[in-house]
C-alpha cells in the first residue's frame, strides 16, 4: 500500500520536524514549502494524503483545500491549524475536508489520521480502478477476471469457439459453467441459432428422454401431439447438458449414439433426422472416475471428453474477487433502484478471506443482499475462515501477503525480498508452501 503524504508548510523547522516524525512511522513524505509548489505534483492520479498547515503566505491552507477539491474531491485532506485558525479548519472540514488537528499536536494523533486517511483512500483509487476494469472488460462479460488463469480461460474458449467439436466443462458448483457454454455458443458461427440448455439433474428419468429426443403423436400413452426433442430443436446452434453425471445410464446408451452418428430418430417413428449438433456438457464430479466406479459410462467420457475446459473455483483466484464484486454490486443497484454502497475496508478483507464455497454464484447473491441492507452485520460475524486453527489462519494470511507484495512488485523478487525482509531461500519454500507462482498473481 502507497504510504505517500504531502506535507506543506512554510515554517521550515516545523514542517522538518513533522516530515521526521511521519517518516520513522513508516511514510514516504513529500516536503513543500508553499501551496503553490505542492498543487504542481497533485493530481487525480495521487495516491497519497495532503497535510497542510492553514496560515501560509500567497495560498493559505483552506485555498489549498478549495483548489485540491477541484482536482479531486475525494482526495483526503488534513489541515494543521492554530488556536486563532480553528473557526476556518472546522468550515473546511464541513465543506469536504478529511480532518483538522490543533497545534501543538501529539505525533501519534497526526499518524493515526494519516493512516485512516491512507485506508481511504486506498479504497477509493481501488474502487475507481475496478469501475475502469469493468468498462474496459465489457467484451469480456460474462467471463469476467483479469487474473492469468481467467485469461487463459478466454483465450482457449475464443480458440474452440468455432471448431465444430463437443466440450466438456468441469467445475465447482456456482463456477459458472453455463456462463462458460454461453459464451462457447455467443463467441461461434453458431450464435445466429439457438443455445438450449437442459439441466439433467432436474428432470425426472421418465421425461428426460422425451425431453432430448422428442417424440410423435401417439408414442405412448398421454402422447397427445408431437414433441420437437431438445436436440433436434438445439441443430444448428448448441446443446448444453448440465450435471451430465446425472444422466441415467440408459438415456446415456442412446445419447452416445446420437453423438456418433449425428442423427435423430424420435419416439414414435421410424424416420431418421439429420442433426448438425454441437454439444456442451458439464459436470460438477470427475466423470472419470465416476466411469471407474460404473455410475457413468466409460465410453460416453470419451467421446465428449475431445476438449475438457476447467473452471477455477473463486479461492483460487481471488485477485478477481473485487472486480466480480463491484459487478454484481452494480448489477443488484441497478435491478432494485437504489444507489450502491461504498465497500469499505472491513467487507473488503471479508471478501477477501472467505472461501466461497459456492463460488461465484454465493457472491453475486451476497452482492444483492448487501445492496439491499441484509449483510451489513455480516463481516464481523465468526465466520468458517475465522473458527479455523491459529495455525491455519496465520498461513492464510501469510499467503495473501506473499500474493499482494508480488503483485505490488510486478513479480520482481528482489523487490519482494526487500519489501519482506526475509531470504530468497524462505521466500521461495513460502510459495511452495503456499502452491504460490509469480505468474499466477
Amino acid at each position: 500500500m502507497t504510504k505517500t503524504i504531502a506535507l506543506i508548510d512554510d515554517d521550515a523547522d516545523f514542517r522538518t520536524a513533522t516530515a521526521q516524525s511521519l517518516t520513522l512511522a513508516g511514510f514516504d513524505v513529500l516536503q513543500f514549502g508553499s501551496a503553490e509548489d505542492a498543487l504542481k505534483q497533485i493530481d487525480s492520479q495521487f495516491a497519497g494524503v495532503v497535510v497542510s498547515d492553514i496560515r501560509m503566505p500567497k495560498m493559505s491552507g483552506f485555498d489549498l483545500f478549495t483548489q485540491i477539491g477541484a482536482i479531486d474531491a475525494a482526495l483526503p485532506v488534513i489541515l494543521i491549524t492554530g488556536h486563532g485558525d480553528i473557526d476556518m479548519a472546522v468550515r473546511a472540514v464541513q465543506a469536504g475536508a478529511y480532518d483538522f488537528i490543533a497545534k501543538p499536536m501529539p505525533p501519534q494523533r497526526l499518524i493515526l489520521t494519516v493512516e485512516n486517511a491512507l485506508e481511504k483512500r486506498r479504497l477509493t483509487l481501488e474502487n475507481r480502478r475496478l469501475k475502469t476494469a469493468l468498462v474496459e472488460t465489457e467484451d469480456s462479460l460474462p467471463l469476467l477476471g483479469q487474473t492469468p488463469v481467467m485469461e487463459r480461460l478466454r483465450r482457449t474458449l475464443k480458440q474452440i469457439a468455432n471448431a465444430d467439436v463437443d466440450v466438456l466443462i468441469l467445475g465447482e458448483t456456482g463456477s459458472g459453467k453455463e456462463v462458460v457454454a454461453s459464451a462457447l455458443h455467443q463467441w461461434s458461427r453458431r450464435s445466429v441459432n439457438e443455445f438450449v440448455p437442459i439441466n439433467c439433474g432436474a428432470l425426472p428419468e421418465s421425461v428426460i428422454e422425451s425431453e432430448l429426443f422428442g417424440h410423435e403423436i401417439g408414442a405412448f400413452t398421454g402422447a397427445a401431439k408431437q414433441r420437437i426433442g431438445r436436440l433436434e430443436h438445439s441443430s444448428g446452434g448448441t446443446l448444453f447438458l448440465d450435471e451430465l453425471e446425472s444422466m441415467p445410464l440408459a438415456t446415456q446408451v442412446k445419447f452416445l449414439r446420437v453423438l456418433e452418428v449425428r442423427r435423430i430418430s424420435p419416439l414414435g417413428t421410424n424416420k431418421i433426422r439429420d442433426l448438425d449438433l454441437r454439444v456442451v456438457a458439464a459436470s460438477k464430479v470427475d466423470l472419470a472416475e465416476a466411469s471407474r466406479r460404473g455410475e457413468f459410462r466409460e465410453d460416453l467420457f470419451y467421446r465428449l471428453n475431445v476438449v475438457s475446459v476447467s473452471i477455477p473455483p473463486l479461492r483460487e483466484r481471488r485477485d478477481d474477487i473485487p472486480l466480480l464484486f463491484t459487478h454484481f454490486l452494480n448489477r443488484a443497484a441497478k435491478r432494485f433502484k437504489v444507489e450502491a454502497p461504498e465497500v469499505d475496508s472491513v467487507l473488503y478483507d471479508f471478501l477477501m478471506m472467505h472461501d466461497w464455497p459456492g463460488n461465484v454464484r454465493e457472491l453475486g447473491h451476497f452482492a444483492e443482499r448487501f445492496v439491499l441492507g441484509l449483510e451489513e452485520d455480516q463481516p464481523a460475524q465468526p465466520e468458517a475462515a475465522a473458527r479455523l486453527p491459529l495455525p491455519e489462519r496465520l498461513a492464510r494470511t501469510e499467503a495473501e501477503i506473499l500474493r499482494q507484495t508480488i503483485k505490488m512488485h510486478s513479480g520482481d523478487v528482489a523487490a519482494c525480498l526487500a519489501d519482506l525482509g526475509i531470504p530468497r531461500k524462505t521466500f521461495y519454500d513460502k510459495l511452495k508452501r503456499h502452491g504460490i507462482t509469480r505468474a499466477d498473481v
